[in-house]
């Protein structure tokens, strides 16, 4: 596998579209990590399945967020993505998270060209607000069984947030 931070970049984050890795399938209670140091995906554990991520999980090449990892990214598709693959995803807004008093945010992306909706989700708006919920929860409790109260769903923001947010985190890489 080679080392997306390597052959991929952000991607065009001032008009929105972004370089998305997959790390975890809609559905699956693998937690999946990208091992930049080894430059491979790595089985970090299995949560319960009661923890199952309701959208598909990966990060954006060339970042990092404030708890020194990849920017993460939640990406909204009809059907569970494969661990490993890459695409090009439109930004449609931001989930402001704190994990255990560390600022871990995810920018919320579907794929750039999505013939199957017709490319009708733009902004976090166009997603069902239960779709909405169902993601507060569980990122609100998926460390309950082991540390109760530890997670937290802070806000939403825009896309412009959004993009302020991968910014400051490209500034972070290429300083690091």
């Amino acid at each position: 596998m080679a080392d997306f931070n390597q052959i991929l970049d952000a991607g065009d984050v001032a008009n929105g579209l972004i370089n998305v890795v997959v790390e975890i399938p809609e559905g699956s209670n693998h937690k999946i990590e990208w091992d930049r140091k080894l430059g491979a995906m790595k089985l970090d554990r299995v949560e319960p399945i009661i923890f199952a991520k309701p959208t598909n999980y990966g990060f954006i090449p060339q970042t990092l967020d404030e708890d020194g990892d990849e920017l993460d990214a939640l990406i909204i598709t009809d059907q569970p993505l494969s661990t490993g693959i890459y695409l090009q995803a439109r930004v449609i807004g931001v989930m402001k998270f704190v994990d255990d008093g560390e600022v871990d945010d995810k920018v919320v992306v579907v794929p750039a060209d999505d013939r199957n909706n017709g490319n009708a989700i733009q902004t976090l708006a166009d997603l069902p607000p239960q779709l909405i919920k169902q993601i507060e929860f569980h990122f609100n409790h998926y460390k309950d069984l082991k540390k109760a109260g530890s997670t937290q769903v802070v806000n939403w923001g825009d896309i412009e947030e959004a993009k302020a947010v991968i910014k400051e985190s490209e500034q972070r890489w290429h300083n690091q």
